[in-house]
């Protein structure tokens, strides 16, 4: 039985208004930033009044901190659930390639590098602190897997990689390739992993995983 059904229909309706808040806190997050951002975009993206939705959440801070819990929660999971027949890169290419779709589909809004304000809020989130560090723990362990089993360099140090990885899923070349490109999603997201994964010179040899 999943958390909704141990809950009273109130709280189920509650439960339910909180996860519609926080979509729309991601997607004004991602059409606005966190600096534009206001309370009242919020409410009026959710349909709810702002009264009700300070029942939720206290300030966009906690919004905000909320929406990149619920991320982190989502790849964990979606870590969970990969096949046990995978290699270690074909886990990592494969979570690229969900963090990309969810980010092309308006569900990645921002990443702490990218604002120093976002970066001292979250660090203030033991939660959220809590949940980062696990998440960089379990892809720190495919990575090593993945030097040991030579379908990573095992000269090059696992944070290198790891850092590399995570800028992907905020690299401004998937804007690009969307306007400017007019790739359709899916191409996006197979070239990011080529470039990624693969390199761009014909010397290099391809890994499927």
């Amino acid at each position: 039985m999943g958390i909704l059904g141990r809950l009273s229909f109130k709280d189920q309706a509650f439960k339910l208004r909180e996860q519609a808040v926080l979509d729309a806190t991601t997607r004004m997050l991602a059409s606005k930033g966190f600096d534009l951002m206001t309370m009242d975009d919020v409410a009026g993206e959710a349909g709810i009044s702002k009264p009700s939705l300070y029942k939720h959440f206290k300030s966009k801070d906690e919004l905000a901190t909320e929406v990149m819990i619920r991320l982190l929660d989502d790849a964990q999971d979606f870590l969970a659930r990969q096949g046990s027949e995978l290699s270690p890169l074909a886990r990592l290419r494969d979570l690229l390639a969900w963090a990309l779709r969810v980010r092309l589909a308006g569900g990645l809004p921002f990443l702490p590098s990218t604002s120093p304000q976002v970066r001292a809020m979250l660090t203030r989130s033991l939660r959220y602190v809590s949940r980062a560090i696990k998440l960089h723990k379990m892809l720190q362990g495919i990575v090593e897997q993945a030097k040991r089993q030579g379908e990573l360099r095992a000269d090059m140090p696992t944070d290198v990689i790891l850092y590399s990885y995570y800028s992907r899923t905020c690299d401004p070349a998937v804007e690009y390739l969307r306007v400017y490109g007019k790739y359709p999603d899916e191409d996006i997201v197979r070239h990011m992993l080529q470039v990624c994964f693969d390199g761009m010179s014909t010397s290099h040899r391809h890994i499927d995983g």
